[in-house]
């Protein structure tokens, strides 16, 4: 059996062929923004209507197969930015229609898990999933995620890489944010912003961006803010840990990339008695080997949608999706 993944959620264009052998293919385009501006959504999907053909086309070369060989075609239809989002949809109904092959749609937040699952061969672990516009602590219960801490209002990645481009430095904010940081040698007091399990970046981040207008050091700046964004999530962590008696943390998405926040929740998860993993480089940010893999996983399944009924969910949550392919 194989499965053809499109993902278009945000920056990137990615197309995948996943079969029983596992992930045979995973070819990705990644909208670069303007040095100091963030993701313009209209801008992305101009990238992705141009880039898709050609990504869908290599997957499929890479794979050595033929479309006519496809057995499903998955497509990521949200959470994400809407003009980007409607670019991987109306290029999967497209060949859906086309080929005659049933679409299976997943969602954007539980493909980073089931990828990182996969990868990472965990079987039950409290997954910690942070990214440019989501920041979840969530785990299996009785067949759905269920969230047991979340950002309040902006998540970690966005936090980061807007603090990022205010100060000036490069693409990808967080990499070179955090190198800044490790030059810091002093760390300031900013605000801590647990809300009983949830997390709160804007005061905090208006807070360090205060800082920097009084001419602080800027090392130190960043130390200060990382710091703070990072105690915050992991005290958010310890708490579900404790709460679940989960025994496996799991790190995914593009935040994942982060050294500093490797090594504490290492520590946290040490401190559990608990095992900690984190989602490979190649599929912490956005994939489509994580469409195709979370396809391959619900079209197994007997999951299906109608062309007619694939319209894209932008704020589709992670919580209201039924997760038929896991006993736990």
């Amino acid at each position: 059996m194989h499965v053809l993944g499109i993902e278009s959620t945000a920056h990137t264009i990615g197309a995948s062929v996943v079969s029983e052998k596992g992930i045979i293919s995973n070819v990705n385009s990644v909208y670069i923004h303007p040095k100091g501006s963030g993701i313009h959504p209209r801008e992305a999907a101009i990238h992705h209507s141009e880039e898709g053909p050609k990504v869908i086309k290599e997957a499929l070369r890479n794979a050595g197969i033929d479309i006519n060989d496809l057995d499903a075609i998955a497509i990521s239809l949200g959470p994400g930015l809407g003009p980007c989002l409607r670019v991987g949809a109306t290029l999967a109904r497209y060949l859906s229609l086309k080929f005659s092959k049933p679409l299976v749609p997943v969602n954007h937040a539980v493909a980073h898990i089931e990828i990182a699952r996969f990868a990472c061969k965990a079987s039950d672990p409290l997954v910690v999933y942070i990214a440019g516009g989501n920041t979840i602590i969530s785990t299996l219960v009785d067949g759905r995620y269920r969230i047991f801490g979340e950002t309040q209002d902006i998540a970690i990645g966005n936090a980061i890489d807007y603090f990022g481009r205010v100060i000036g430095v490069d693409y990808p904010e967080l990499i070179n944010v955090e190198k800044l940081a490790m030059e810091g040698k002093e760390i300031y007091e900013l605000p801590l912003p647990v809300k009983g399990q949830d997390v709160s970046y804007s005061g905090l981040l208006t807070a360090a961006l205060k800082l920097v207008k009084e001419g602080k050091k800027l090392e130190d700046v960043c130390l200060s803010f990382i710091e703070h964004v990072y105690a915050t999530l992991c005290e958010s962590v310890e708490r579900a840990l404790a709460y679940t008696g989960k025994k496996e943390l799991l790190l995914t998405g593009g935040t994942a990339r982060s050294l500093i926040l490797k090594e504490k929740l290492k520590y946290v998860a040490q401190e559990h008695d608990a095992s900690f993993a984190v989602v490979p480089a190649e599929y912490a940010g956005d994939n489509g080997a994580m469409i195709a893999y979370t396809g391959f996983l619900a079209f197994k399944s007997g999951v299906r949608i109608n062309v007619e009924e694939s319209y894209v969910k932008p704020m589709w949550r992670i919580d209201e999706v039924d997760i038929i392919w896991h006993t736990n």
